[in-house]
């Protein structure tokens, strides 16, 4: 088992930024791939970024690509998104999530472990 816990979201205006952390339990966290995610009201969960146990590679949804940066530091158990150039659209519930079987991709269905998330509000 690992637990997940969030922290950085809160409000900023359009084109700023924020990072948010994700904080694992459990010795065995550079074992897992990491995922960040985001649920707005009304819409499908979504998939923003990946990286791999290593922190070597990363994966980004198109619509993030060049404005987010995802990275993890193994020795704090802890993945981090840097969000620059926020869009009001982009408002969300942004959850991390971890694949026990290490595994770098955008699929929600396989990702084992999920944190209860932090809200991310951005103004127009």
């Amino acid at each position: 088992q690992v637990q997940l816990v969030e922290s950085g979201g809160g409000l900023v205006p359009a084109g700023g930024s924020l990072r948010l952390s994700c904080a694992a339990s459990g010795r065995r966290f550079n074992t897992y791939a990491m995922g960040w995610f985001r649920l707005a009201p009304g819409k499908e969960r979504e998939f923003v970024a990946a990286i791999s146990r290593s922190g070597d590679t990363t994966y980004y949804a198109d619509s993030v690509k060049g404005r987010f940066t995802i990275s993890r530091d193994n020795a704090k158990n802890t993945v981090y998104l840097q969000m620059n150039s926020l869009k009001p659209e982009e408002t969300a519930v942004y959850h991390c999530a971890a694949d026990s079987l290490g595994r770098l991709h955008g699929n929600g269905r396989l990702y084992d472990y999920w944190g209860q998330g932090t809200q991310v509000t951005v103004s127009s």
